[in-house]
């Protein structure tokens, strides 16, 4: 697995942070059209960087958070347990830092 996803599917972790997953309850079709409509948007950031036309990049901006926020990647948390988002946040400093630092454990492990 190239990032360890938490035990409850919220979060994936990249070089230690956590990163919220994608709402596990939308359809596969709207999660497909989300993700279309994403990776757009982060084309269009990367085009108007490019061509330094600052207006264009914040309006893609805009479309990358419209898009996060629809794929529940942003903005209100998907999962009903009122447990708080933890995007972002070091995994080490989270109650998922005995799971992380057995994924560590696990990892380095393997590469002997």
């Amino acid at each position: 697995m190239k990032h360890p996803v938490t035990p409850d599917g919220r979060y994936f972790v990249v070089r230690g942070r956590l990163w919220r997953m994608a709402n596990p309850h939308l359809g596969e079709r709207e999660t497909s059209e989300l993700v279309k409509r994403l990776m757009t948007a982060r084309r269009a950031v990367r085009d108007a960087k490019a061509a330094a036309d600052s207006e264009s990049e914040a309006a893609a901006h805009r479309a990358v958070d419209d898009a996060k926020r629809a794929l529940g990647e942003r903005g209100p948390v998907w999962w009903p347990d009122g447990a708080p988002d933890l995007n972002r946040h070091m995994a080490k400093n989270t109650p998922y830092a005995e799971w992380y630092a057995e994924v560590q454990r696990r990892r380095e492990a393997a590469a002997d």
